[in-house]
């Protein structure tokens, strides 16, 4: 939390049905919460990070 990020970094990197896919910033922002635990089973559209756009 608090990374500054530039618009397309990898913010993270999930695995689907044993396929890697790196998730980039939607733009310049800071990361201000995770919210969900590394592992965790998540949906598709659930938000991941809480950011604030710079």
């Amino acid at each position: 939390m608090g990374d500054r990020v530039r618009k397309g970094q990898p913010v993270c990197l999930l695995e689907a049905m044993k396929m890697m896919s790196e998730i980039p910033a939607p733009c310049d922002c800071e990361i201000t919460a995770v919210l969900k635990e590394n592992g965790a089973l998540v949906s598709f559209g659930e938000p991941l990070f809480r950011y604030q756009p710079c």
